[in-house]
C-alpha cells in the first residue's frame, strides 16, 4: 500500500514538472535536446511575450538549414541572427543540444557530428543551467545563480538590435562587430564589418575584411550622436549610447518605446541601414535615411582635403586652406610651412564631419580655449576641435600631421580648427611691410583685374553675338573658361571653335548616336580629355527653355548614377552641351542587340537596375531639388567604363516644391513606351511617372525586349501586357532573356519581375516611391501583389511580320516626341 502511494506521488510530481516545462516557452531546462529539427522535432524556442522565435530554418532560394532567431510576429520571416553561418546543415536532422555541466550549446547533424558550438564564460556554472530567449532577441545561457554563461548578443551577425553592443571589452579583449552576409538570402559571412576602432579617439568604422582597410567611417561620438550620423540627434524612436571607460568601449542604440520594432542591418554592399516596422503598411521602412553619397567613401579626396557634395569644384574635393593638390600622390600638401615658435593661427571650418581620429589625442576634461593653447605649443599639432558638443561643450581633440577623411555635412556637423602659418607683428616689421604700400598694392591689383575683365568682355562680344538672355559671356578659347552666374548657373562655358575641333567638325565618324533633340558626338580635347557633345537640332523640340532647364538642373546635381555635365556652349542658333564621355554608350546599345546583350550577365543587370534606382531616389528625395525626369528610358541610361549606369538627358525634367506631389501640362513630351497612362492621356505627372518608366526599364532589362514595338504573337500584347499575362498564368520565368546563360537563382529574377510589375501599375497611387523600390531591390521590404499594368490592352498588329523574339527588328527610331493635347 505504501509503495502504491509512493508511486502516485512520483507520478504527480512528474506531471507537475511537465506542466511547468511546457508552459515556459522562452526557457528550456538543461535537457540534452533543446531544439530538434524535422517532423518529429520539438519545435522552436519563443520569447516570453512572443516577439522572437529561435529554431531551424531554410533561407529563400536555398536548401540548407540554419539555426537562427527571427521575429515571430512578422511575415515573411525576418532573421536577425544565425548561429551556424559558415557550417550549414544539409537536411532536417539538426539538433541544438545543451551540455548542462559545461553550459555549452552545440548544433549536431543527423550523424552526431558537431557543426557549431559556444564557449562558456564561467569555468564551473552553477546548476541547473537553462537556455532562454529574451524579448530583446538575445539567446542566453544562465546558471542556477542567474549568472550569464553565454549570450548571442556577444556574437552579432549582420543585424544590430536595440540593446546589443558593438565594441570592445578591454578586459577580455573580446571584439563585438557586425559582419555582413554574402547576400540578403545567404547568411554566409560577407566581406564587410562594422565595429569600433579604439585607436586614438574611438570611432565607428566599416572595414573590408579581405584587405582590413576602412571603406566607410561613420565617425566618433560627439556627445549627441555619431558625428557622421547627425540624424540620431532628432530620432524620435531611439537614443544612441557610446560608452568609453577602463572596462569597455561600445556603441548601442536604445528604444524610447519598447513596442517599437527596429533593427539596423549591415548590407552586403557594405553600408548600413536602419529599419523600423510599420504596423500600418505591414513592411519594414527606412527610418530617416541619411544621404549615402560618394563622400562617404573613406579618404576619397586624399589627405588634407574636404569632400563636399554641394561644392563647386570638379570632383567635389577641395584642399584645405594653405594647401594645394599634391602632384606626387592623391591629397593636398601645405604651401607654407608652419612657423610654430613664431606663432600660428587657426582657420575655422563649420558643419564638418570630423576627420579620422585613429591617430588623434584627446582629453575629456579641458576647455576649448585650453585646447587651442595646447595645440599651439605642440609643433606637430595640425588641428583641434571640441570633443563633446552637448550642453556648453567640453573636451579636446588634437590631430597631428595629415588630416584624413573630412567632409562637409548638409546638416549638423561640428566646428573644426585648422592650424595655419601667419606673420607675427615683429616679422612684419623685419620685412618692412608698410600698411600704405600694402593698401596701394591691393588697390592696384583690383584695378588691374577689373581692366582685364572688361577687356575680356569686350573681346567676347566682338567675336560672338550671343543672346544676353541666356549667358552673359563666352570664353574665347578652350583654355579660357569662365562661369556664368545668371539663372544660378555656375558652369564652365566653352567656345564653339574648340568644340568643333574636338569633334572633328562634327563629323559622322565621331557621331555616337541620334536622339530626339539632336545628335551626340564624341570629342577629344588637345590634352587628351574625352567628351560627349550633345548638339541640339535647330528643328528639335528642345528650345531655349529646355536648354536652360537642362543646364541649370544638371549643373546642380551630383550623384554617381547621374551623368556629369562639364559645360555648355552657345553661338547664335547653336546650343551645345558637353558631358563626361561614357565609353560604353547607352543601355539600349547592349540589351536590345542580339550579340552584345550576352555581355550583360545577370549580376551586372541587377547592378544596373539598382544603380538607376539610386539615381532616381536622389532626384526625387535626396537632392536639394525634388526633380521629375519625365523622359527616363534605356537610351538615356549611359554606361561608364565599369558598366555603371548614369541617368542622362534632363531637357524635360521639372522641379517640384517640397510639399508638391503632382503637376499638369498641356504639352505632353516624352517617349512612347515609357510614358505612364496619366501623363500620356491627361498630362499629369509626378514622381510616380518616373517610377512607371523605371518599371518598364526593369522589365526590358530582364526580358531583353523593348516595350515599344514588342508584340506577343499569341495575344498581340505589348511587353507590359505580356509580362502581366505570364504573371497571372504563373509562368513569369518565360519572360526571361534566354541569351543570358550564366547561373542565377530563379527567385532573384522573379523578384525583379515582381518589382517591375509593381512599378508599372495602372494607377499612380498603387505604385511605390523610389525609397520603397530601393528597399524592395535589397530584399528589405515585402512585395505586394501587383495589379493590372498601364496600357495592358495592347494593339492588334497581326498583319505585321514579327520575329519570334520580338515584334520589331530594332529599326524604330527611339526619339522623344511631343503631343499637343490641349
Amino acid at each position: 500500500m505504501q509503495s502504491v502511494e509512493m508511486l502516485g506521488v512520483c507520478i504527480l510530481f512528474l506531471f507537475l514538472s511537465l506542466i511547468t516545462i511546457s508552459s515556459t516557452l522562452d526557457t528550456k531546462n538543461p535537457t540534452q535536446h533543446i531544439i530538434r529539427d524535422g517532423k518529429n522535432g520539438n519545435g522552436t524556442l519563443v520569447s516570453r511575450q512572443g516577439t522572437f522565435e529561435a529554431g531551424f530554418f531554410t533561407p529563400q532560394s536555398s536548401n540548407k538549414r540554419y539555426l537562427g532567431i527571427w521575429y515571430k510576429i512578422i511575415s515573411p520571416r525576418t532573421v536577425v541572427w544565425v548561429a551556424n553561418k559558415e557550417t550549414a546543415l544539409e537536411d532536417h536532422s539538426g539538433v541544438l543540444e545543451l551540455d548542462g555541466d559545461e553550459g555549452i550549446l552545440s548544433i549536431k547533424d543527423g550523424k552526431g557530428a558537431k557543426v557549431w558550438s559556444t564557449n562558456a564564460s564561467l569555468a564551473q556554472p552553477k546548476k541547473p543551467v537553462v537556455v532562454q530567449l529574451l524579448e530583446s532577441g538575445n539567446l542566453v545561457v544562465k546558471d542556477g545563480l542567474n549568472n550569464l554563461v553565454w549570450q548571442s548578443f556577444d556574437y552579432p551577425g549582420d543585424t544590430l538590435l536595440p540593446g546589443m553592443k558593438i565594441g570592445r571589452d578591454l578586459k577580455t579583449g573580446q571584439n563585438r562587430a557586425l559582419r555582413s552576409s554574402i547576400s540578403l538570402t545567404d547568411p554566409t559571412p560577407g566581406k564587410f564589418s562594422l565595429g569600433v576602432d579604439t585607436r586614438g579617439l574611438a570611432q565607428l568604422v566599416i572595414r573590408n575584411e579581405d584587405s582590413k582597410n576602412i571603406v566607410y567611417r561613420p565617425g566618433s561620438w560627439n556627445g549627441l550622436s555619431i558625428v557622421g550620423i547627425p540624424e540620431e540627434i532628432t530620432d524620435q524612436f531611439t537614443k544612441s549610447l557610446f560608452v568609453m571607460n577602463e572596462q569597455e568601449v561600445f556603441y548601442e542604440i536604445q528604444l524610447l518605446n519598447s513596442s517599437t520594432l527596429l533593427r539596423s542591418r549591415l548590407l552586403p554592399e557594405g553600408y548600413q541601414v536602419r529599419l523600423i516596422w510599420s504596423d500600418k503598411n505591414k513592411n519594414w521602412e527606412m527610418e530617416k535615411p541619411g544621404s549615402f553619397d560618394f563622400c562617404e567613401t573613406y579618404a576619397l579626396c586624399g589627405a588634407n582635403s574636404i569632400c563636399n557634395v554641394n561644392g563647386t569644384t570638379e570632383h567635389y574635393c577641395e584642399c584645405l586652406r594653405e594647401f594645394k593638390a599634391n602632384s606626387v600622390n592623391s591629397g593636398c600638401a601645405r604651401t607654407s610651412p608652419l612657423s610654430c615658435i613664431k606663432g600660428d593661427t587657426f582657420q575655422k571650418y563649420e558643419g564638418m564631419k570630423l576627420p579620422d581620429t585613429s591617430s588623434s589625442w584627446y582629453d575629456e576634461t579641458i576647455s576649448l580655449q585650453v585646447c587651442e593653447k595646447l595645440c599651439l605649443r605642440n609643433c606637430s599639432c595640425a588641428a583641434y576641435a571640441q570633443m563633446n558638443i552637448s550642453g556648453k561643450g567640453s573636451g579636446c581633440l588634437h590631430w597631428f600631421f595629415d588630416i584624413v577623411d573630412m567632409r562637409k555635412l548638409s546638416k549638423g556637423g561640428q566646428d573644426f580648427y585648422l592650424r595655419m602659418a601667419t606673420f607675427t607683428p615683429s616679422e612684419l616689421q623685419d620685412h618692412s611691410f608698410d600698411r600704405k604700400k600694402l593698401k596701394g598694392l591691393v588697390v592696384g591689383c583690383t584695378i588691374f583685374i577689373i581692366a582685364i575683365t572688361v577687356l575680356g568682355l569686350l573681346f567676347c562680344f566682338w567675336r560672338k553675338k550671343i543672346k544676353q538672355s541666356v549667358i552673359s559671356c563666352v570664353v574665347e578659347s578652350n583654355s579660357w573658361r569662365n562661369n556664368s552666374n545668371k539663372d544660378g548657373i555656375d558652369l564652365p562655358i566653352f567656345d564653339f571653335i574648340s568644340i568643333s575641333n574636338a569633334t572633328n567638325h562634327f563629323s559622322d565618324s565621331n557621331k555616337l548616336g541620334q536622339g530626339g533633340f539632336g545628335p551626340v558626338y564624341k570629342g577629344i580635347f588637345p590634352d587628351g580629355q574625352e567628351i560627349a557633345v550633345k548638339r541640339l537640332s535647330k528643328t528639335s523640340g528642345q528650345g531655349l527653355d529646355e536648354f536652360k532647364t537642362e543646364v541649370s538642373l544638371i549643373a546642380k546635381l551630383q550623384h554617381r548614377n547621374l551623368v556629369k555635365l562639364l559645360g555648355c556652349c552657345i553661338r547664335e542658333d547653336e546650343k551645345l552641351l558637353i558631358y563626361e564621355f561614357m565609353p560604353n554608350r547607352s543601355l539600349d546599345y547592349f540589351i536590345f542587340a542580339p550579340t552584345r546583350c550576352t555581355l550583360l550577365r545577370w549580376s551586372k543587370r541587377f547592378e544596373i537596375i539598382k544603380g538607376i534606382a539610386r539615381g532616381l531616389l536622389y532626384l526625387h528625395q535626396d537632392s536639394r531639388l525634388k526633380i521629375i525626369h519625365r523622359d527616363l528610358k534605356t537610351s538615356n541610361i549611359l554606361l561608364d567604363s565599369n558598366m555603371n549606369p548614369k541617368i542622362s538627358d534632363f531637357g524635360m525634367a521639372r522641379t517640384f516644391g517640397l510639399d508638391q506631389d503632382e503637376a499638369n501640362t498641356n504639352r505632353v513630351m516624352g517617349t512612347y513606351g515609357y510614358m505612364p497612362p496619366e501623363y500620356a492621356v491627361h498630362g499629369s505627372f509626378s514622381v510616380k511617372s518616373d517610377v512607371f518608366s523605371f518599371g518598364v526599364i526593369v522589365l526590358e532589362i530582364i526580358s531583353g525586349r523593348k516595350n515599344r514595338g514588342f508584340c506577343d504573337p499569341c495575344h498581340h500584347l505589348n511587353l507590359l501586357g505580356h509580362a502581366w499575362t505570364l504573371w497571372i498564368e504563373k509562368r513569369p520565368m518565360k519572360l526571361v532573356d534566354e541569351s543570358v546563360d550564366d547561373q542565377v537563382e530563379p527567385s532573384e529574377i522573379l523578384r525583379y519581375i515582381h518589382i517591375g510589375l509593381i512599378c508599372v501599375q495602372q494607377k499612380p497611387e498603387d505604385r511605390p516611391n523610389m525609397s520603397s523600390v530601393a528597399l524592395m531591390l535589397n530584399g528589405e521590404k515585402l512585395l505586394p501583389e501587383p495589379s493590372q499594368p498601364g496600357f495592358y490592352t495592347g494593339k492588334d498588329n497581326s498583319t505585321t511580320r514579327y520575329s519570334s523574339r520580338n515584334c520589331e527588328e530594332y529599326s524604330l527610331n527611339e526619339m522623344s516626341n511631343s503631343l499637343d493635347v490641349r
